[in-house]
């Protein structure tokens, strides 16, 4: 019991060092967790759309994501490190430009998320792998950054790092929202941490604010419906009852955390001063123009190395053309008619709607 004290400590010492912001020991024991219960039920209710890498089943029929041993049987603690990355910017509820398009915060940095924790997970690893070995020890470790069959977040809750949030993010009490979350799995049982208190009270703000009404209830989104799934994982056409609600956001909503009594900036939510999450200008509240405009090879060179890549070019532009549509400026109008004519039928579509409707609200 001693060593494995001694390993969960210099966890806890490695992460400061490799600078993350917090970190915790979470147990592995899914049963006394419900939050694995609700995720499966989520599953079979259809709401996960079309990410049908979260239905992903063992040979058994479970889903990969309700068990860390379905990752690693070997598995008996999990260390959850987290990195706060906000950046000292306006909310996107603060930013009313018409002319440019929201790109969700986690996103404006030099360096895609995966890249700047995954070293500095592994700098984690290293350090417990050096003490296990001094005492003639085996342990074998794992991590992931948001790449695994893992609910990083259920476990960040029992590692004490935050409680779920109405909006089903995790929230720390000084921390804020804006958190990076890597997981590292061990193979040795670790004393765990107490679980975070749940602090959101009866607000409902996030609730209140989503504008396609995502939030079906407290700690419950319905994918389908949140304008971040629209933006980054809907493949093809986005609904056309859902488009007005998307507003500027072309990457991305940050709304259900702007609007959090937790992440207000006189105290909570502080301003991370970590070179690779400053933001890039041209990537905070994004000229919608310039984005209309960028061919296929700019768009690669643009956003080598970002999370932006992940909504490929075709969804981008489609992106583009609905908040060029939400946003009243028919100054837009020789952009759509030009996205119109593209031989991208996706594109074509949303920007036909576009020119609709801003042609509707000029009458």
């Amino acid at each position: 019991m001693i060593f494995a004290e001694k390993i969960a400590q210099a966890a806890k010492q490695a992460a400061t060092e490799a600078g993350f912001d917090l970190a915790g020991i979470a147990p592995i024991h899914k049963e006394d967790m419900p939050e694995f219960g609700a995720f499966i039920e989520w599953v079979d209710a259809g709401r996960a759309g079309e990410m049908k890498y979260l239905e992903s089943r063992t040979e058994s029929g479970e889903l990969r994501r309700a068990s860390a041993t379905n990752a690693a049987p070997w598995v008996r603690s999990m260390i959850v490190c987290a990195i706060n990355y906000s950046a000292d910017k306006p909310y996107s509820i603060e930013a009313n430009d018409p002319e440019r398009g929201w790109i969700s915060r986690y996103a404006w940095g030099t360096k895609d998320y995966h890249d700047a924790l995954l070293p500095r997970l592994r700098q984690v690893e290293a350090s417990i792998k050096q003490i296990a070995a001094a005492q003639n020890a085996e342990i074998e470790t794992r991590s992931y950054v948001d790449t695994g069959p893992i609910l990083e977040r259920v476990y960040a809750k029992y590692a004490g790092i935050g409680w779920i949030g109405k909006n089903t993010c995790i929230i720390h009490q000084k921390m804020g929202s804006w958190l990076f979350l890597g997981v590292i799995l061990t193979s040795l049982e670790l004393p765990a941490d107490t679980p975070a208190a749940d602090r959101c009270g009866s607000c409902t703000r996030c609730i209140d604010a989503c504008p396609t009404n995502a939030i079906v209830a407290p700690g419950k989104l319905d994918a389908r419906l949140c304008i971040a799934y629209l933006t980054i994982e809907k493949r093809g056409s986005v609904p056309e009852e859902l488009r007005s609600g998307m507003g500027h956001h072309i990457f991305g909503c940050d709304i259900c955390q702007d609007v959090c009594p937790w992440n207000n900036k006189s105290g909570n939510a502080p301003p991370t001063s970590l070179p690779e999450f400053q933001p890039q200008e041209r990537l905070f509240h994004a000229d919608l123009r310039w984005l209309a405009q960028m061919d296929e090879e700019t768009y690669r060179k643009t956003f080598r190395g970002s999370p932006v890549k992940r909504a490929k070019y075709s969804g981008l532009k489609r992106n583009v053309a609905i908040a060029m549509g939400n946003s009243g400026n028919k100054d837009f109008m020789p952009d759509l008619q030009k996205l119109a004519g593209e031989p991208d039928t996706v594109v074509a579509e949303h920007a036909e709607w576009a020119l609709k409707k801003l042609a509707d609200e000029s009458r």
